[in-house]
């Protein structure tokens, strides 16, 4: 296998440092577990991870190139992608000071929000073209190359979500006090906003 695919072990590194390091999802994740429990965040984890490797396959057969045509499209996509998260950062930061455990389930992320996050995300897509343009190759094995990197990058990111969620889930103890809870949430807020709005100022 790495013998006809040479860029498979590269690709694994790659899809773990994409994932495990700080971005709107992560904290997505670590919000929403903190807030409501583990059990919380798996419709997240799961809906990031399956839209992300959709969108790696689908870019692998050739949708990536109306993005990369159309720089109105990716411009519009991210100004949504923007406002949505900001929309996000503003009902977690004004979210009522109470403990985790009045906390009302009505208001949680699902999975549909999850997978609707990376579909509007430039970020996403051009991750996706990289992995695509980078790691799939050339030649008759290209589409089989671009089903495993998707299958991968799914098997990588569920883990690496996970991590995040166990890490909002054991902070728990330190959340049982309303205030904790309303500090914690702002806390939140202003790294989901500031995530959101350095991707297009950088």
């Amino acid at each position: 296998m790495l013998s006809s695919f040479p860029t498979l072990l590269p690709f694994l590194l790659f899809a773990f440092v994409a994932s495990i390091t700080p971005g709107p999802t992560n904290i997505l994740v670590l919000s929403n577990s903190a807030r409501f429990g583990l059990a919380a965040a798996v419709p997240i984890i799961f809906g990031a991870c399956a839209s992300a490797a959709v969108l790696v396959l689908l870019v692998g057969t050739g949708a990536g190139t109306t993005l990369t045509a159309w720089p109105a499209l990716q411009t519009f996509m991210q100004w949504a992608g923007v406002a949505w998260l900001s929309y996000l950062a503003w009902q977690i930061f004004r979210a009522p000071a109470a403990a985790i455990s009045t906390q009302k389930t009505q208001t949680r992320l699902g999975v549909l929000g999850a997978a609707g996050l990376q579909w509007i995300n430039p970020k996403t897509w051009m991750m996706a073209l990289a992995v695509v343009s980078v790691f799939a190759g050339v030649g008759e094995d290209r589409f089989v190359h671009v089903m495993v990197l998707s299958l991968v990058f799914f098997l990588i990111s569920l883990p690496c979500l996970t991590v995040w969620a166990l890490l909002g889930a054991g902070s728990n103890r330190w959340l049982r006090s309303p205030l904790a809870m309303q500090r914690f949430n702002r806390c939140m807020a202003l790294l989901l906003l500031g995530s959101a709005w350095l991707s297009v100022l950088a």
